[in-house]
């Protein structure tokens, strides 16, 4: 239990701190950024899956199971696009909502897609949570698009992965093979144009270390989820998106008015009456366990 907790801590500090990260290449353009973590990423889970000898499994990948990892190398990409562009144009708190509200839009989802029955308490908390989105429609006279393409599409995406049969960093590989001819193309058509030709040394050896980065707290994420229950890991993932908060807030001194905070306090209400009524159900079902 206690190595497991590191492990899911230390991806969602990772993940938390990812725009401490991705602000050292905020000059770079996102869709050049996300091109370069695809194909870093894809040489990372290589050498990996070649060290452990893991590669026998690419040969039996189904012509089904490719065209579902197609699907969600589509939904992580616009979600790596949204979230680059977001740090890089000072909307880390609109990210750190999206991550927020993630949860609630993955009860959504089972409800509409696999006919899962929320409970009356899980419905509540996802009203709150649209009420909190609303308020900050009406106050700030637009959507929170930022933050509601984050959560739907990880969300969707997070739908596609709990149904399909590759482990993480499988998947992983997968998907960004599949990325990896439109990432190196666009990089060669980068290079030719000259959009490139003002990258330092620096800036490579960033934009190299997003492979690790994204591959490593994957692997860290999958080590923990394998040993902890799920309701210690639904409690543990709020970790990110409060880092994020408090980077957004105190460090990058983004605009934190009425309008936000009132809504931001709808939706973390929403997220504290979710995880109780989770731990609820948890322990009674434990309670009623027979020994």
């Amino acid at each position: 239990m206690n190595s497991g907790i590191l492990f899911a801590l230390g991806a969602y500090l990772s993940w938390g701190l990812f725009p401490l990260y991705f602000r050292q290449i905020a000059s770079i353009p996102a869709l050049q950024i996300v091109a370069h973590r695809t194909l870093w990423s894809l040489a990372f889970v290589a050498v990996v899956l070649i060290v452990s000898r893991n590669l026998a499994w690419l040969r039996t990948v189904s012509a089904a199971t490719w065209r579902r990892f197609a699907l969600s190398a589509l939904l992580i990409a616009i979600n790596w696009l949204t979230y680059v562009w977001a740090v890089g144009h000072g909307h880390v708190l609109d990210a750190s909502l999206g991550y927020f509200i993630n949860p609630l839009v993955n009860v959504a989802l089972g409800f509409a897609v696999l006919h899962e029955r929320p409970r009356p308490v899980q419905w509540f908390a996802v009203g709150l949570a649209a009420f909190g989105v609303l308020w900050l429609t009406v106050t700030a006279g637009r959507l929170p698009w930022v933050a509601l393409v984050l959560a739907i599409s990880f969300g969707f995406y997070g739908l596609m992965r709990k149904t399909a049969a590759l482990g993480a960093i499988e998947g992983l590989t997968l998907e960004t093979l599949i990325l990896a001819p439109l990432a190196a193309a666009g990089l060669v058509w980068w290079s030719l144009d000259g959009s490139m030709a003002g990258q330092t040394s620096v800036d490579w050896a960033w934009l190299i270390g997003t492979g690790p980065v994204t591959a490593g707290s994957l692997l860290l994420f999958a080590a923990g989820a394998r040993r902890i229950p799920l309701a210690t890991l639904g409690l543990v993932q709020y970790v990110s998106p409060s880092l994020q908060f408090l980077l957004g807030v105190f460090l990058f001194k983004e605009p934190m008015d009425a309008g936000r905070l009132v809504a931001f306090g709808f939706i973390w209400s929403a997220l504290a009456v979710y995880s109780a009524e989770g731990l609820w159900q948890t322990r009674r079902a434990l309670a009623v366990k027979p020994i």
